[in-house]
This record gives C-alpha cells, structure tokens and sequence, in this order.
C-alpha cells in the first residue's frame, strides 16, 4: 500500500514537472518572433495615438470641470442675485410696511388733529350760542320788564284817565257830532265789505291757478272769520250809544300815522293795539301757508294784508287807521312765521301776539296831558 502512495507522488511530481517545461518553453521560444514586433516609427505613431488620447481624455476631463465650474459658479450667482433679490424685497417690504403704518400714525394724528378742532369748534360755537342766548334772554326780561314797567305806568294813566272821565266828559254837542261821525263810518264800512267780497273771490282763483293750496286754504277761512264778524255788525243797527263811555269820553291818547297826529281815548287805543295784535297773527299764519306751498316770501302777495278789516267793528277809529296797524302787525308777524323764528311776537294759548315792546314801539302812544 505504501508503494502505491508513493508512486502516485513520483507521478504527480512527473506531470508537474512536464508542464512547467512547457510553458517555458512557450515563453521564451521563437525569439525571432518577438524581434518581428513593429519598432521605430510605428512605435513612436503608437505612443502619440495613445498620448493624444491620454491629452484628449485629460482635455475632456478638464473641459468637464471647467463646465461644472461654470455650472457651480452660475448656480452660486443665481443663489447670491436670488438672496439678493429676496433681500431687497424683505427691504422694500420692510419699507412699506413703515411707510404705511407711518402713514396710518399721520392719518390717526391728522383724525385727531380734525376731531379736536371740530370738538373746539363746536365747543366754542356751544359757548357762542350759550351767550346769545343768554343775551337774547337777557334781551327779552329787559324787555318784558320794560313792557311791565309800561303796562304799570298805562294802568296808572288809565286809572287817572278814569278819574280825569268823571271829571272832563264830552259836552252833548260834542256827543251828537262823535255819534253822528260813527254811523258815518258805519255806513261806509258796510258798502267797503259789499266791494271787498268780489275781490275776494278774484283772488282766491288766482291762488287756485297758481296751485297755492295751503295759502287757498287759509284764505278761505280768514273770510269766513270776516264773515262771522259782519253778522255780528249786522246786530248793532240799533246801538245804544248812550251807554258806551267811547261817545262820551274825552281823547287821552295822540298817536301819528302818515305824518299826521290823530287823537283817541282809552276805548280806541285798546282797538288799535288790538289791530296789531289781529294782524301779526294772520301774518304768521299766512307766511305758514306760504312756506308749506313752498312760495317765495311776500306778505304783500296775501288778500289778508290787502284785506286788513279782521277784528274791525266799525267803531271807535276810522277803518284806514285799524288797516294801517293791521299791516303793521302782519308784516312782523309774516317775517316771524316765514323764518320760524319769534322775534316780533310770541305763541301762547294757541295764539300769536305781539311783544309789548314792539306794540309800543308800532303805536307810539303819546298821553294827553
């Protein structure tokens, strides 16, 4: 057994031995053939192919790069003019948000600025208005203590006046002529009211033709008031002037109109103020009227003024007289009406009168002493 192991050996070695001959001998035979490899120029083309391609690889390696470089330097650009892009859009932001809250700061100051010169200006416009009212009240105790003051001073005379009556009465000549010169006026008064009611009719279809309703309206019953007045003027055809102190009674009063100077007693001076009185009322009415028809202002335009016989007995002063200060009262009391104000009068009980100042002052009574 142990032959056969060591003859397997010397065979092993044999066959490894045979193949390293071999391949020596494939290696260095035909040295002459080795020696028929190109040299020289084909050689040296070899080396310059491979050269260039090596410069060429190189080349394109180094193109590559300076690519990327370009690349890397155009994208570190583009980021920087993108940073700085965004920086100067956060700036301009930035700007107009300091603009416009400096802009909302000045509109608030400006607010503020505009509020507390309106709060001035109606604080002080208040402050103007307390003082003219306190003057404008001031102004009227001043004048209703005035017209106090006279009232006192005209129930005195009054008081003296009657007393002065007992004493100094008309003589009975002097009575007949006052009586005879009143049913005079009478009768003249009746046809003046026959006249005036055609010319009332005339003037209420122009009222209606110029669509003044409000102002027809008012007409209507200013001649119904007129009407009921001379029905009562119709009952006094029997009067018994003995029993009235106006036919009897001395003139206590002087008065002027028209740049003469005219003479009554107490009796006709009451119907005097009373003609005021009737007239400033119908003169605001009127200038109502006028306002709701949105007419321009003109008391002179109405039947009333025209008119100027409501409250007008016929008794005690001749009808020019009681028109004359009817008018006198509607023009103050149409002025006051129109402009909603009450500088000539006042309203109580329903009623517009004068104030006593200015009934004074339209009358201008002056005693007889």
């Amino acid at each position: 057994m142990k032959t056969q192991v060591v003859s397997r050996m010397v065979w092993a070695m044999a066959v490894a031995a045979g193949a390293f001959v071999a391949t020596s001998g494939t290696t260095h035979a035909d040295p002459q053939q080795q020696e028929e490899v190109p040299s020289g120029d084909s050689e040296q083309k070899a080396q310059d192919r491979k050269q260039k391609q090596e410069e060429k690889r190189q080349e394109q390696a180094q193109q590559q790069q300076d690519q990327k470089a370009k690349q890397q330097q155009q994208h570190d650009q583009q980021q920087e003019k993108a940073e700085l892009q965004q920086q100067e859009q956060k700036a301009k932001h930035q700007q107009d948000r300091d603009q416009q809250r400096q802009k909302a700061e000045q509109q608030q100051q400006d607010q503020k600025a505009k509020q507390q010169q309106q709060h001035d200006q109606q604080q002080e416009k208040a402050q103007l208005q307390q003082q003219e009212q306190k003057a404008k009240l001031q102004q009227k105790q001043d004048q209703q203590e005035k017209a106090r003051q006279e009232r006192q001073d005209e129930q005195a005379q009054k008081a003296q006046d009657h007393q002065d009556r007992r004493q100094q009465r008309l003589s009975e000549q002097q009575q007949h002529q006052r009586i005879a010169q009143q049913r005079q006026r009478l009768t003249q008064y009746r046809a003046y009211l026959d006249q005036q009611q055609h010319l009332a009719e005339q003037h209420a279809a122009l009222l209606q033709r110029q669509n003044r309703l409000e102002h027809y309206r008012f007409q209507q019953q200013y001649l119904q008031r007129l009407q009921d007045q001379e029905r009562r003027l119709q009952d006094t055809r029997n009067y018994d002037y003995a029993r009235d102190p106006y036919f009897y009674t001395a003139p206590t009063y002087r008065y002027s109109r028209g740049g003469r100077t005219y003479e009554t007693n107490s009796y006709g001076a009451d119907l005097l103020r009373e003609s005021v009185n009737y007239g400033y009322e119908e003169g605001y009415r009127a200038a109502l009227a006028d306002r709701q028809d949105h007419w321009d202002s003109g008391y002179k335009d109405s039947y009333a003024y025209r008119d100027a016989n409501y409250g007008y007995t016929g008794y005690y002063v001749s009808r020019t007289d009681y028109n004359h200060f009817f008018r006198e009262g509607f023009s103050r009391g149409y002025d006051d009406g129109y402009d909603n104000r009450t500088q000539y009068g006042s309203y109580s009980g329903g009623n517009y009168s004068v104030l006593d100042a200015v009934l004074s002052q339209i009358l201008a009574f002056q005693p007889i002493r």
